[in-house]
């Protein structure tokens, strides 16, 4: 439900506008690398402006993306960390000699 919710309130529209953007801005710009010889064509690609928009948004989600997961990197570790610990505590309870359980003794009668 949450997806659909996802999908139709926030993607929806966001499309939309991103293809809006991608037809207002068809005319050809020139992205030089080389701010002192502009027209040094080995440093200089020309594109229309959307695909430059497009990659700036691809690139800053890559970027932000690359931050959150080195941020949270700590989390991973305590949780692999944790991980580990419960399986080894598995382990030890698989080795421990069987006590009788609570199963195996018949109910007494009603007081």
């Amino acid at each position: 439900m949450f997806r659909r919710f996802l999908l139709i309130v926030i993607l929806v529209p966001l499309a939309v506008i991103l293809i809006a953007l991608a037809v207002a801005n068809r005319q050809m710009v020139a992205f030089t690398l080389d701010p002192f010889n502009p027209g040094n064509p080995a440093l200089t690609l020309t594109l229309p402006l959307f695909i430059f928009l497009f990659l700036m948004l691809v690139i800053g989600m890559v970027i932000g993306a690359a931050v959150t997961w080195l941020r949270q990197g700590r989390y991973r570790k305590q949780a692999r960390q944790r991980g580990v610990e419960a399986e080894n505590l598995r382990q030890a309870i698989k080795r421990a000699p069987a006590a009788p359980s609570q199963a195996a003794i018949p109910p007494g009668p009603p007081a």
